[in-house]
């Protein structure tokens, strides 16, 4: 039986080296404007270079990795990665969770209303919040607010990959789907799966969506590689998003964490996971594109 906690601890490795790498390159990007400030910027660097390596080699050493995964099963399309195709981390699978049950519809609601999903990961999920904190239940907000016949549903599920989102997906589908977010893909380029199959799964979501609700409507909320999985990787994975935006007619957030990635205000400990005023953030933004699609 796998030990929860060895686990959690290892994820936590994980998140906190994706964020020191940000941190990295943010701080190898900014110019020193006096000779004093060089050396403070090559000290920082090497500081954060060297915990980051320190977590991952801690990551490394989790023999728990290796039950998780096989207890979790594989997913389709992994496949052995190049050397510039090396995952920022070590891969962590996420404890296996139920198929996403089809939550029912409030009392004051009919069961037809509208819905309006948002399918991600533990950002989605509002990992470390209260679920009124999380954005899809300020977005929520904004439609009570708006006057406005939809009903949220938060399928995110922490740890998840675009494989995981797919095979969620048939619960979900139950719902009178008209708006469907997609969130999806941060954790496949932490374990540095393979590109196609990221986007074979993302499209295989909005093929099976619009099969069964034709008239649904679509949000691809982008997310960015991080620097250290190399640049081929890096472009390919930033592409996927304003491709499949493209291809389905669907409204495009470029990066789901604009101005709230790598600020220390607005982001948990772990340095990934969003505040509760990171979220605001988030769905302020979020907002802007969502609004016009539920008119």
């Amino acid at each position: 039986m796998r030990n929860p906690i060895r686990i959690e601890e290892a994820r936590a490795a994980r998140v906190i080296h994706y964020s020191l790498t940000r941190a990295c390159a943010s701080l190898a990007a900014f110019p020193a404007s006096t000779s004093i400030l060089a050396p403070a910027k090559i000290a920082a660097i090497a500081f954060l270079a060297g915990f980051a390596l320190a977590l991952s080699i801690a990551g490394c050493s989790d023999d728990g990795q290796r039950t998780a995964e096989a207890e979790a099963g594989p997913e389709s399309g992994d496949s052995a990665l190049s050397s510039d195709r090396r995952p920022a981390t070590p891969a962590l699978p996420a404890a296996p969770v139920p198929a996403t049950p089809v939550p029912p519809a409030p009392a004051t609601e009919r069961a037809d209303t509208p819905v309006v999903v948002f399918l991600g990961t533990s950002l989605t999920a509002g990992y470390g919040l209260e679920e009124d904190q999380a954005f899809p239940a300020l977005i929520q907000e904004r439609i009570d607010r708006a006057a406005l016949d939809y009903r949220v549903i938060n399928a995110g599920v922490s740890g998840d990959t675009s494989a995981g989102g797919l095979r969620r997906l048939a619960w979900l589908l139950r719902l009178p789907i008209s708006v469907l977010v997609v969130e999806l893909g941060a954790n496949d380029m932490l374990r540095g799966k393979d590109i196609d199959q990221l986007r074979s799964n993302l499209e295989a979501i909005l093929d099976r969506t619009a099969e069964d609700h034709p008239n649904a409507r679509f949000v691809i909320a982008g997310m960015r590689a991080a620097p250290n999985l190399g640049r081929d990787y890096g472009e390919a994975f930033d592409a996927v998003y304003p491709a499949l935006a493209a291809r389905y007619d669907a409204a495009l957030i470029p990066f789901l964490l604009e101005d709230v990635a790598a600020r220390r205000s607005l982001n948990q400990a772990d340095g990934i996971h969003p505040t509760a005023e990171g979220h605001a953030l988030i769905a302020k933004r979020l907002w802007k594109t969502l609004e016009p699609v539920l008119h």
